[in-house]
């Protein structure tokens, strides 16, 4: 396997799911719950975001191509979809839809964030799902999808591993550290964007 693929995948799949952005909903999220109470969320929604991605990883392509989509064509639609994320991540617009989205949560399930929206649409969201379904079309094949699953599952232990350091981590970075490693992904996502829309364009043979 492609060293340079598996840098890529992770990278992509780390700055999308943005584990450390999410740490501070998390702890908004279970205020005032207890250590054992978090830990049982905490694994609830990474088991289900990681159900969830696993099933669109296998199977998005073939869904893709039952209705039509070819992957270059989806290959360019994802990357314009992450560029728009790395934008509300860089104008501080992707926390503040998240927040909104943990509030509204909040009134609605009562004290389990943990599927909504904590596994969905946070974790388990758009950007991540499409990122599935590209990089497992980059490498076709059982080993390229073993390959992707695993690195995303490497990326989901690590948002169970901030959720456990939540409080700690919180406290460690402060707002102003979050804020800049968020834009800091941020850039890094536009530029891992762009690759994908030239990828796609390369694809219907527009560019060399």
């Amino acid at each position: 396997m492609d060293t340079a693929f598996l840098i890529t995948a992770f990278v992509t799949l780390f700055v999308i799911i943005d584990p450390i952005g999410m740490t501070p909903l998390f702890v908004a999220l279970t205020q005032g719950m207890s250590t054992a109470r978090r830990r049982a969320i905490a694994i609830r929604a990474c088991v289900t975001s990681a159900l969830l991605l696993i099933v669109f990883a296998a199977f998005g392509e073939a869904v893709l191509g039952f209705i039509g989509i070819s992957m270059p064509a989806f290959r360019i639609a994802g990357g314009m979809l992450l560029f728009l994320t790395a934008l509300d991540m860089l104008f501080e617009r992707r926390g503040q839809r998240r927040k909104g989205q943990a509030d509204t949560a909040d009134e609605d399930e009562g004290d389990d964030p943990s599927v909504f929206p904590i596994a969905i649409p946070l974790i388990a969201g758009p950007g991540s799902i499409a990122t599935v379904i590209l990089l497992a079309g980059q490498k076709p094949g059982a080993e390229g999808l073993a390959w992707v699953i695993g690195v995303m599952l490497l990326v989901i232990v690590l948002v169970f591993v901030m959720f456990l350091m939540a409080g700690m981590l919180e406290r460690a970075l402060g707002r102003v550290g979050i804020n800049v490693v968020t834009r800091l992904l941020g850039m890094l996502l536009a530029a891992l964007a762009v690759q994908f829309v030239l990828d796609g364009l390369r694809g219907f043979g527009l560019v060399g």
